[in-house]
């Protein structure tokens, strides 16, 4: 029933392996310069640690942090002894950047088989990652995870969906790994090429995260597909998918509490929460080498769900993503922060400084719409709004990884609020 034996854990085991992991993560954590100025500014030891709870004393750790002291200042062990690094895309900014041994590269392919094998995956099903490759942790991560169930692995990567389908086709596959808008995408396509996926394919399983999405969106996506989609929770500063997922009984995101002590605090007093209301997740990871984080602000809103999940395992569940407490948006998968988009804008000197950044969705597909006013002393010449627009989209795209619909608009004609400018409208549909 379970790949690793830590999934059959009782509260009291998990508890207990959490607590030998945290004190072996803390004296990892002195290894770095950052978390021993950290522990001195807060007038805290080790010693001071004497149970779970005690994690509270130690301050929080943010995204801030990692850039802080990009690239390298929060290591734990020599370079040396690091063998990859992933990285986040930057804002105004240096990116956040984390580094893995051999043994976190090992320990994160053991978790993301354990996820998979628990949506009933096994050796014979072909596994399909549609997922980039490279710097972004879901190409690497599903890969290495799929490998180490032994699964037969087809690293398509992103786009080029009449490939897609004929790797679905011609390999047999039965388990595909996609953001949820382009499992909509690639349903499309099927229609207009005449392949029915129930008829024309063997797939039987769809891996869908990455992205905000509505159960209802996943209902619609497993009836188009006729498939069971079960929904993934990663980030790249805890390595990457593998963090946490649904079992068969798709009620809740099991989140592997021997590699991570889940937090629910207030976005706002930063106090916890009780289980079962909603705050946002801090994470310290319990079994990294390179770059263990302790009381990681991930700006996810979700809430601890109550009671114990059918399927045995008693690793706690985390309900799915409500939003974030900050202001990132989330596009196809792709982190993307409006101040990038700003920090784009106003390089171009013949623009104003309002803009307005709408979501919406077309032909079920997620898309964004960049207003932006044109500054006062610019022309109304076609060919050099052209050309003006046509730039402006490459920069864009260049630093957030999609491609927006940029609009020219007439000075002052964006509306204006008082107090705090409004620069994001999300009108995605929820299915």
């Amino acid at each position: 029933m379970f790949l690793h034996p830590e999934e059959a854990l009782d509260r009291e085991g998990i508890r207990a392996l959490q607590w030998q992991r945290l004190q072996d993560t803390l004296k990892q954590c002195l290894s770095s310069v950052f978390y021993r100025q950290r522990f001195q500014e807060a007038n805290l030891t080790i010693d001071d640690i004497t149970c779970l709870e005690d994690i509270r004393k130690i301050p929080f750790t943010t995204k801030a942090d990692l850039r802080a002291t990009y690239p390298f200042g929060m290591a734990c062990v020599p370079l040396e002894k690091c063998v990859r690094l992933h990285s986040s895309s930057g804002t105004t900014g240096n990116p956040t950047v984390i580094l893995h041994t051999q043994k976190d590269l090992d320990e994160w392919a053991k978790a993301v088989a354990r996820c998979l094998h628990m949506v009933g995956l096994r050796p014979g099903d072909v596994f399909q990652n549609s997922s980039g490759y490279g710097m972004f942790t879901g190409g690497l991560g599903f890969q290495y995870g799929a490998e180490h169930l032994g699964m037969l692995t087809v690293p398509a990567a992103a786009g080029n969906t009449l490939r897609q389908i004929k790797f679905i086709k011609d390999f047999g596959t039965t388990a595909l790994h996609a953001i949820p808008s382009y499992a909509t995408r690639l349903y499309e396509v099927m229609q207009e090429e005449g392949v029915d996926p129930r008829r024309d394919t063997k797939l039987k399983t769809l891996i869908i995260g990455a992205e905000p999405h509505s159960e209802a969106q996943r209902k619609r996506i497993e009836e188009m597909l006729g498939v069971k989609a079960y929904n993934s929770f990663g980030m790249s500063e805890m390595c990457g998918p593998g963090v946490a997922f649904e079992c068969q009984e798709q009620n809740g995101l099991h989140i592997w509490e021997d590699y991570y002590l889940v937090e629910i605090v207030d976005p706002e007093t930063l106090e916890p929460v009780p289980d079962g209301e909603v705050g946002e997740l801090v994470l310290t990871t319990l079994n990294r080498e390179a770059m263990p984080l302790l009381r990681y602000r991930t700006r996810d809103l979700t809430r601890i769900l109550p009671g114990q999940c059918p399927c045995g395992r008693q690793h706690v569940r985390l309900d799915r993503m409500k939003g974030r407490s900050d202001d990132m948006i989330i596009l196809k998968g792709v982190n993307i922060f409006p101040i990038q988009i700003e920090t784009i804008l106003m390089k171009f000197k013949e623009l104003g400084s309002d803009y307005l950044i709408t979501l919406d969705t077309a032909e079920d597909n997620d898309i964004m719409i960049v207003e932006v006013e044109l500054g006062e002393l610019f022309t109304d010449d076609y060919a050099k709004l052209q050309a003006l627009n046509k730039e402006i989209t490459r920069q864009l795209k260049d630093e957030i990884l999609v491609t927006p619909k940029v609009k020219l608009v007439p000075r002052n004609s964006l509306p204006k609020s008082e107090g705090k400018a409004v620069r994001v409208k999300d009108l995605r549909k929820k299915f």
